[in-house]
């Protein structure tokens, strides 16, 4: 049993601090967890940054916590916020990131393990060969800065008309691979600048490109719908926007504690600088986030062209012969506007932050990594999502050790024999990456998608193991 003064028990998997807990709180937190994973919660006190976006002004229904939660900028990661524009909703930067969409694809493959499994290492490599990774990666195309203000605007769609794709990944993104309302005019010459040379990277941190099977079939219609079937060969792809939507976060974070003074916008944390959604500063800086979005759109695209080219190049068989498809790409840091009902009461427009989390409409697949050792998930999405959290679940497993505190306990040597011995061939851009990325920095996505699940946001469909990881 935990014990504490802050939460109060919904039912097993809700758990809501109510407004009265400090003075300028417009709403309640609810926050998505079980009773063994709040002490994570209670212990990192990202529960106070939802607490903080509680505050923020046109905030509607309640400031929520999903269960990969931890510290962030501004918004916890694993947030998620809506504003109403009429109401003097806000937009932040914070409630969107450094890493302006960056967020997961997964695809299918009519391989099973059998067909790959003399050949793990040789696909691993190649993909190492095809996919630019690390700090600073320069990306496989080159673009004229014409193509790369066409290309912050059709997003995804750029590619496919360039013949790095078809229709059917279109079909098959979120948004279709576009978010409308990017203005590459609000997008400084010095993020383009970083972008321009690192379109179709796969970048450093957390992202990753990784080789799996499918372990387990939980939802068979589903399943049969996404095209998944066990012992399957699954590609998942981890990336967004790399320099471009970090330095657009930067040169718009700026702005907003500019505006948020113009606008008399008290806020109780300076990281979730903002300014209304309808002020020409909120405007804005949309354009640029919607711009940014687009870029990362683009990049997984091309990340998973790349990735076809190597599966083709040591198979000897074209991507359609081995039956390479786009199961769906999600976004994990954007804000949107929606159309959602609040309480029961009529549809309203809706500036949607979601930070760290996912969006989870019915029937719409959901993708949830996990760390490269262990396993990741593909759920489904249900109306209790929209109904409950807008739409809205879980990015991953979330972080429960500091970059800091992995470089310091665990050894890269270890890392990789216990990696190696679970039969994971991993390619790394450097050592001290794939130590902060380490499985043990992480908590058991098992354990956070049992949240998920149990709690009716999303159902669970396939469990996918690793087997050949790409590092950045």
């Amino acid at each position: 049993m935990v014990k504490n003064n802050i939460f109060q028990k919904i039912d097993d998997y809700r758990w809501k601090i109510p407004k009265s807990f400090k003075e300028g709180m417009l709403t309640d937190v609810i926050i998505y967890t079980d009773e063994k994973m709040l002490q994570d919660v209670i212990a990192d006190k990202a529960y106070l940054q939802c607490v903080n976006v509680a505050c923020l002004p046109g905030i509607v229904g309640s400031s929520l916590g999903m269960p990969d939660i931890h510290l962030g900028y501004g918004f916890p990661i694993g947030g998620v916020a809506a504003f109403d524009p009429k109401n003097g909703g806000i937009v932040s930067p914070g409630g969107v990131g450094y890493d302006i969409n960056c967020g997961v694809r997964v695809l299918r493959t009519n391989l099973v393990y059998k067909d790959i499994s003399s050949k793990i290492k040789d696909l691993t490599n190649a993909l190492a060969r095809e996919v630019p990774a690390g700090v600073g990666s320069a990306g496989s195309i080159s673009l004229s800065e014409k193509d790369l203000d066409k290309l912050l605007v059709e997003g995804a769609k750029w590619c496919v008309k360039n013949g790095y794709g078809d229709q059917d990944d279109i079909e098959h993104t979120e948004e279709g691979g576009a978010l409308a309302g990017a203005d590459p005019s609000m997008v400084s010459g010095h993020a383009k600048k970083r972008g321009m040379s690192q379109q179709g990277s796969l970048g450093s941190g957390n992202h990753f490109l990784e080789i799996q099977e499918v372990q387990e079939i939980f939802d068979n219609d589903s399943a049969n719908k996404f095209g998944l079937f066990k012992g399957q060969i699954t590609i998942m792809i981890h990336s967004g926007s790399r320099g471009l939507g970090h330095q657009v976060c930067t040169d718009y974070i700026g702005l907003m504690k500019k505006a948020a003074l113009k606008y008399g916008i008290n806020v109780p944390d300076r990281q979730l600088a903002c300014a209304p959604i309808n002020s020409p500063e909120g405007k804005d800086y949309f354009s640029a986030m919607a711009a940014a979005a687009n870029f990362a759109w683009a990049n997984r695209q091309m990340l998973m062209y790349r990735t076809k080219e190597a599966f083709s190049k040591v198979l000897g068989a074209s991507p359609g012969a081995l039956g390479m498809q786009l199961v769906y790409d999600v976004t994990h840091n954007i804000a949107k506007f929606e159309e959602h009902r609040v309480k029961g009461q009529g549809s309203r427009r809706l500036c949607v932050h979601r930070k760290g989390a996912t969006r989870a409409f019915p029937n719409q697949p959901v993708l949830i990594p996990g760390d490269m050792g262990r396993y990741s998930y593909v759920m489904v999405g249900t109306q209790k999502a929209v109904d409950e959290t807008f739409g809205s679940v879980c990015h991953g497993a979330g972080r429960r050790m500091s970059r800091h505190s992995a470089l310091k306990n665990i050894k890269a040597t270890e890392l990789l024999k216990e990696l190696e011995s679970k039969g994971i061939v991993v390619a790394a851009a450097s050592k001290r990456g794939l130590v902060e990325e380490a499985p043990q920095a992480y908590k058991d996505v098992a354990d956070v998608v049992k949240v998920v699940n149990n709690s009716g946001l999303a159902k669970t469909v396939t469990k996918m193991r690793p087997l050949g990881v790409i590092k950045g």
